[in-house]
């Protein structure tokens, strides 16, 4: 792996981090943010059409996940991790799709969805999950 990819992996995991925990970190707490549309406000999610109990299940999935992504070991959690960020930020961009969200709202998933794409895509060997038939 050359030092560029390195940086390239580092600061996008470093980013998408920090972004899944203040996240995780507001839901768990259900933040009360009136007027804004995009979770991981209570207002949010309900304007979105989920429970609020989401939040609870979404804050907790996002904070192990980052443990699992910054962990050295473990390459077959960090692959499980990586899919669960995929899954959890296209299901809010498409949620914000569906209730007619503007671009602004979208913004932030879009963001986390990028920097999990460019995690994973530059993620040194010693992280990647090598099979048995490779």
């Amino acid at each position: 792996m050359t030092k560029i990819n390195r940086i390239i992996y580092w600061i996008a995991t470093v980013w998408l981090s920090l972004g899944m925990t203040a996240t995780g970190i507001q839901q768990l707490l259900k933040v009360e943010q009136e007027g804004a549309v995009a979770p991981p406000s209570v207002y949010g999610i309900k304007a979105l059409g989920y429970p609020v109990y989401f939040l609870t299940i979404i804050g907790v999935w996002k904070i192990l996940g980052v443990v699992a992504v910054l962990s050295p070991k473990f390459p077959l959690l960090k692959e499980w991790a990586y899919a669960g960020f995929f899954f959890l930020t296209t299901g809010a961009i498409f949620s914000h799709i569906r209730a007619g969200s503007s671009v602004n709202e979208l913004f932030p998933s879009l963001l986390l969805l990028l920097l999990t794409v460019v995690s994973w895509y530059f993620r040194p060997a010693d992280r990647k999950l090598i099979l048995a038939n490779q």
